[in-house]
């Protein structure tokens, strides 16, 4: 199955990874990203009360969305 950017599998990858950082990676078969994304994203938020750790997983949080979306696999 090939998927182009802005397809109908990249936007529930990305829908999914707005509720579970990862989801979405892992959706698309990219097993390493969504492991990676999971932990950073999970460990930032977890760290919240000390705001810079939940600002920064905020960031990474957008950037697995984004790239979930823009996902273009290699023919």
């Amino acid at each position: 199955m090939s998927q182009q950017q802005g397809s109908a599998g990249n936007v529930i990858a990305a829908l999914c990874n707005v509720f579970v950082p990862g989801l979405g990676h892992l959706i698309q078969g990219r097993l390493l990203a969504a492991i990676m994304y999971f932990i950073i994203i999970s460990l930032g938020y977890a760290f919240y009360i000390l705001v810079i750790p939940a600002i920064f997983a905020a960031i990474i949080h957008l950037i697995c969305i984004i790239s979930a979306a823009r996902y273009k696999p290699a023919e």
